[in-house]
């Protein structure tokens, strides 16, 4: 697998600008359905999660399955024993368990297409893990430690299991960190520091193998996700980003792509609201002002949805 790994493409390097991809679940409850729009939607088919399929498609689910102290129910309740919570302890990861149906039809989909070109994917964080454990009562010490393991596991899984399925695709993945909102506040459960050597020690897991990045669609510190060494950032266009053009610089700088959020996702687009294009647009024009290099803002970027589509209502036309 290692050597396989070595021998495809990196993502980055075979990238188009501008290129779209998803960000991760989809509303469908046929998971061929929804994989035959995954390969269809966008330039680099993205692996969905159905959560309205069945619960037990939800990130947490997904990220706390074969974790010591934890029990997944049949509709995706989940229980924690903090008692029996341990960092030590080893993590299975079921790929054939009812957490990852979208994954599997997404890969027999890719398998039956003979797709060849990248695929990308993405996993709960280890910080939005912990922060789940933590508000089960879990003490944060060991919450955090347990949280980081079984990321690094279940990455390395999937990773494993994708590119059995697909051997020719360079993979992108993406941390999502959606309860990293607050990570600067007094009252976070984790100091940022921490917080930057999580991310790290979880994207290391994958650092020889895919080309791995962060998102969140919630109001983070961008500055320290940043600080963690992402290939790639995807977050959602805001005006204020423009405050930190000299962070977006200097990643751009060293290779970094941005993902932009540039589809907005959080409910009805009044006739009045300026497209998604415009809204890009605005915002590119305003990180040149205030010193971004205007081609590598362009060359370097992808676009896509703000955030996932698994609450939205599928329409059939």
């Amino acid at each position: 697998h290692g050597e396989a790994a070595a021998e495809r493409p990196r993502l980055l390097d075979v990238a188009v600008p501008g290129s779209t991809f998803g960000i991760g679940s989809l509303p469908h409850l046929s998971a061929g359905q929804a994989a035959r729009f995954a390969f269809g939607a966008s330039d680099i088919p993205t692996a969905p999660s159905l959560p309205r399929r069945s619960p037990a498609e939800l990130a947490v689910a997904q990220a706390l399955v074969g974790v010591a102290g934890v029990s997944l129910g049949q509709y995706g309740a989940v229980a924690i024993d903090c008692e029996q919570l341990d960092p030590t302890a080893v993590v299975v990861t079921e790929l054939a368990g009812p957490q990852f149906v979208g994954l599997r039809a997404f890969l027999e989909e890719g398998r039956r297409r003979q797709h060849t070109g990248p695929v990308k994917w993405q996993f709960l964080g280890p910080i939005s893990v912990g922060n789940a454990l933590v508000r089960a009562g879990a003490d944060p010490e060991i919450a955090y430690a347990v949280a980081l393991g079984a990321v690094r596991s279940h990455l390395r899984a999937l990773e494993a299991a994708i590119a059995v399925a697909l051997p020719a695709s360079p993979q992108l993945v993406l941390l999502d960190e959606p309860l990293a909102g607050g990570m600067m506040t007094s009252d976070f459960p984790l100091a940022p520091d921490h917080a930057i050597d999580l991310l790290s020690g979880a994207m290391a897991v994958l650092e020889t193998s895919a080309t791995v990045g962060l998102h969140s669609c919630a109001d983070v510190d961008l500055a320290t996700l940043l600080a963690a060494g992402p290939h790639v950032m995807s977050i959602p266009i805001r005006r204020d980003v423009v405050s930190i053009a000299g962070y977006l610089d200097r990643f751009l700088a060293a290779g970094g792509w941005i993902a932009w959020g540039a589809v907005a996702t959080g409910g009805p687009i009044g006739s009045g609201q300026p497209r998604a294009w415009q809204r890009l647009s605005e915002v590119f024009c305003g990180l040149v002002r205030a010193g971004c290099d205007r081609e590598r803002l362009v060359g370097q970027c992808f676009i896509t949805p703000e955030c996932g589509l698994g609450s939205l209502s599928l329409i059939h036309i």
